[in-house]
């Protein structure tokens, strides 16, 4: 994929005082902010390095690594699936995603690390009593946040792998499913959803005393109907993984999106699902785009993966111990190097020019460390 001609570094690069002057966004939210900013330039510092075959040179700045930046994730989500490949269970698996209503953002916003916590915990408390009532077993999934629309709006949902097996109470594997066509009936999925999620909002206003004030957004959000997703089976589980693989280390939105940025605005491309989903271009003035960008940056250290049942660590060795069929074989220990290059096709090493010899560190550089490349407050 060639190199975008925009990135999100520059809306930063060149609207950020300007945003932080008008929304005052957390120390948090700087601190990533200026983590992009930084990302694979001489702040970072980095190494320069030569090919062992042809002696062609290149400097190599270090990479900010942020889970928000939009140019350090592709390698970690080929990897992440990769690993994930080797501990799930040999069946059939299912994407199940939970959505809420527009109507809770405000809500959300008042505390995101108590409301994303607690929106995990209730679509695993769903799932395991669907797995339980229908089926009797004690069932598993894997579970990712994700908190944005095209446009970048805020959309909290939460993508589910869910496996077509369940542990009985008496200790065994048992599969589950009807026929791959569906897990659960997804009307049943939304109305329990919606009554345990507005249960926990309905306490944590009162706990804090804001019922009042947020009791109009209340009755239009029970009124609605919760969109709950369940896509048929894809067969193999490696199939349904991939295609999750795809949501997993994404952010808000990537540099290829962005198609202009002027002297007020930021042009991007965005799906209209109104539409056949069908690209459309959308602009918004730079101050607009970041405040909305700040939006999707998770709380410090949350974690968006999550693992629940049957595939959290507790029952792994159980599954394997009960049911040598579903054992799994790992793989030989493997550098980093050489996983990537398995799993992308994507020697790291490898010598662009002339794609025979090795790029070999000769020197390390410093970072630079200037206060005029970061963004503060004033």
């Amino acid at each position: 994929m060639s190199r975008p001609s925009y990135e999100v570094a520059d809306v930063i690069r060149q609207f950020g005082a300007r945003f932080i002057a008008e929304h005052r966004p957390s120390s948090y939210q700087l601190r990533v902010l200026n983590a992009l900013l930084a990302c694979r330039t001489a702040s970072l510092g980095g190494h320069k390095e030569v090919c062992s075959c042809c002696g062609k040179k290149r400097i190599s700045y270090n990479s900010c690594r942020n889970r928000h930046c939009p140019k350090c994730q592709s390698t970690k989500q080929a990897v992440w699936v990769d690993n994930l490949l080797e501990t799930v269970l040999p069946v059939k698996h299912y994407h199940i995603v939970f959505t809420i209503p527009h109507q809770l953002n405000p809500i959300c916003q008042l505390n995101s690390k108590w409301f994303y916590s607690r929106l995990f915990s209730v679509v695993w408390e769903t799932l395991r009593q669907f797995g339980y009532t229908r089926f009797g077993v004690e069932t598993g999934a894997v579970c990712l946040l994700h908190t944005w629309g095209q446009n970048l709006s805020l959309h909290p949902h939460i993508h589910c792998i869910v496996p077509a097996a369940g542990e009985t109470l008496a200790g065994k594997m048992k599969n589950i499913g009807t026929n791959g066509k569906y897990l659960y009936p997804v009307k049943q999925l939304s109305h329990v959803f919606r009554a345990k999620m507005m249960g926990q909002i309905m306490q944590f206003l009162e706990r804090h005393q804001l019922m009042v004030q947020y009791k109009p957004l209340l009755k239009p959000a029970w009124e609605k109907s919760w969109v709950v997703f369940c896509e048929p089976s894809l067969g193999k589980p490696e199939h349904v993984i991939k295609y999750l693989g795809q949501y997993t280390h994404r952010v808000a939105i990537t540099n290829h999106r962005i198609l202009n940025i002027d002297g007020r605005n930021v042009t991007f491309l965005s799906k209209d699902y109104n539409d056949g989903a069908k690209q459309k271009p959308v602009t918004l003035s730079g101050v607009e785009f970041l405040r909305r960008f700040c939006q999707h940056i998770l709380p410090h250290r949350f974690v968006k993966i999550r693992r629940y049942g049957i595939y959290s660590s507790r029952y792994k060795a159980i599954a394997r111990k009960q049911n040598p069929k579903m054992e799994i074989t790992l793989k030989p220990p493997e550098t980093i190097r050489e996983q990537v290059k398995r799993v992308t096709g994507v020697d790291i090493y490898l010598c662009p020019f002339c794609r025979i010899g090795i790029m070999q560190r000769t020197e390390e550089l410093p970072r630079i460390r200037s206060p005029a490349n970061y963004l503060h407050y004033v």
